[in-house]
């Protein structure tokens, strides 16, 4: 079989409801609908939205607000790194304000971690600007850069963050800075608010002498009044659900994966992988945004999806070691490169060299990405067929 993503239409998701029981009957109400058969090595998906509705995994910008203050009861609360995102990081700076009395926020520049520029790099190379030392206050920034807007969503984010802090009565500071430890020369209470960066972030700001250093992973670790949380992301991979409300990154990802792989078991005799997927990682060539918003593409996955592709380069194997043959014995000889390679041969040989070096669920969570979108074509489920088989088959 060859490799089919299919997008597989699924009731809209309420907290409480089963996602195991609705992923399986979905999958299963559509194969037997459209006459697919469930296969062995099949990869039944699901977007961590509706897991983490169905777990009912919300918190308020007020439980937001209430850990700001416990953890950083100075007032006065440097944000390092935030990406420029509405759904995404808005709503968190929304609860931050109202659980501080000042915020610095100290923006990347040319761009954010994602790759959303506040400024374009032509740009940034004329004003005369070295990005790697120079910071900037707002002023200086709009000496140099007038006020951008984002190319795609045309919000000056400068100025969104800083109408989101004063609504919530705080000061609002703006500083331009690539060097998480400029952040020290305004105060020593910070939040590395980075992504996949976070780790390096929050140590270079302690060497600096910063005293309090949180990351975005610390805050909604726990409940805050019986809030929604997530004990290793904390509030990254959260969105917006109302204008006071986040949905957080799902805390029960691996355990529903798991679930769906036994119950698939149960109903079709038929042992397929399962995984909970988010943001694929992806790099748009237009925009140049970085999808990976998300701190993983997979928080929860089944064993059979660990590890890398293990593949040749079949171009490869017939413009070189098999140029010399055609037709049907290049066919059997490729096939058979297929199947007597191995692992290790996979790490050295030339014929691999051009596969895709990445994690297993990192590429099938792109896939399924791509296939559900993110609008209104309701499959949060994505039925993966077919990933594992190769030529030889």
């Amino acid at each position: 079989m060859s490799t089919i993503s299919r997008g597989v239409r699924a009731p809209i998701i309420r907290k409480g409801d089963d996602i195991v029981a609705i992923a399986v009957d979905s999958v299963l109400a559509q194969a037997e609908k459209e006459g697919f058969s469930i296969n062995e090595k099949d990869v039944v998906c699901v977007t961590e939205s509706v897991v983490a509705r169905a777990d009912g995994n919300f918190a308020s910008v007020d439980d937001i607000a209430e850990d700001v203050k416990a953890k950083f009861p100075s007032g006065h609360v440097g944000v390092v790194f935030p990406i420029q995102s509405r759904n995404r990081f808005a709503i968190c700076l929304k609860g931050i304000a109202r659980g501080a009395k000042k915020v610095t926020v100290q923006f990347s520049y040319p761009s954010d971690e994602v790759g959303n520029h506040l400024i374009d790099l032509d740009t940034l190379d004329a004003s005369g600007v070295d990005p790697w030392k120079d910071v900037l206050s707002l002023d200086e920034f709009y000496t140099h850069f007038g006020k951008p807007c984002h190319p795609f969503t045309g919000m000056d984010y400068v100025k969104y963050y800083s109408d989101i802090i004063e609504a919530e009565g705080a000061e609002a500071e703006m500083i331009f800075a690539n060097n998480a430890a400029a952040i020290v020369n305004y105060t020593h209470d910070v939040l590395a608010a980075d992504i996949h960066t976070r780790e390096r972030t929050a140590r270079i700001i302690k060497k600096a002498g910063a005293q309090n250093v949180y990351k975005m992973s610390d805050i909604l670790s726990s409940p805050v009044n019986g809030s929604g949380y997530n004990p290793e992301y904390g509030l990254l991979g959260s969105n917006r659900a109302t204008d006071d409300d986040i949905k957080l990154f799902p805390k029960n990802a691996q355990a529903v994966a798991e679930a769906i792989q036994k119950l698939m078991l149960e109903r079709t005799g038929v042992k397929v992988e399962a995984m909970v997927y988010g943001d694929g990682a992806f790099k748009d060539p237009v925009g140049k945004i970085w999808e990976l918003a998300d701190p993983v593409v997979s928080p929860g996955y089944t064993d059979g999806l660990n590890g890398l592709p293990n593949e040749l380069k079949l171009k490869y194997l017939a413009d070189n070691d098999l140029k010399h043959l055609s037709g049907k014995a290049l066919e059997d000889a490729v096939v058979e490169a297929i199947r007597s390679k191995s692992r290790e041969d996979n790490k050295r040989v030339m014929a691999s060299m051009g596969t895709t070096p990445r994690r297993l669920t990192d590429l099938i969570g792109s896939l399924c990405d791509l296939t559900s979108g993110s609008g209104d074509k309701g499959t949060p489920i994505i039925l993966v067929q077919g990933y594992f088989s190769n030529y030889a088959d």
